[in-house]
Formats: C-alpha cells, sequence, structure tokens
C-alpha cells in the first residue's frame, strides 16, 4: 500500500510540473532557423559544386578544418 502511495505521490507531482510547464508556455516548439547560405567555396572533393535544395532530405557530413 504504501508503494502505491508513493507511486501516485510521484505521478501527481510529475503532471504538476508538466502543467506548470504548459502554462509558463515551456512546451512549445522552439522557433525555426533562418534558411541556411550556400555553400560557395571552389573546392569540393568527391563530387562537382552542389545546391542546398540538392541535398534537401540527405543525410551530409560537413568536416571543418583549421590550421594553427
Amino acid at each position: 500500500m504504501r508503494a502505491i502511495t508513493r507511486w501516485m505521490a510521484g505521478a501527481a507531482m510529475v503532471l504538476a510540473l508538466l502543467g506548470a510547464a504548459a502554462a509558463a508556455d515551456l512546451l512549445r516548439p522552439p522557433e525555426t532557423a533562418p534558411p541556411a547560405p550556400e555553400v560557395e567555396s571552389p573546392v569540393w572533393i568527391n563530387s562537382g559544386p552542389l545546391l542546398l535544395a540538392d541535398l534537401r532530405g540527405k543525410v551530409v557530413l560537413v568536416e571543418f578544418w583549421t590550421y594553427g
């Protein structure tokens, strides 16, 4: 009986926190970011120049290198 009471108290606390978060407008989806700019590089490895529209819906690996 004691375990059920604790479980119910925990569930009530979770529901209360969710209700407070919803009331505070914390559960809304984030605003979308502006679209990414086109990649303007003279160097393309393993392909010709691509547009972002060509890559939409595909998995893209971007590797950044720095020397210093």
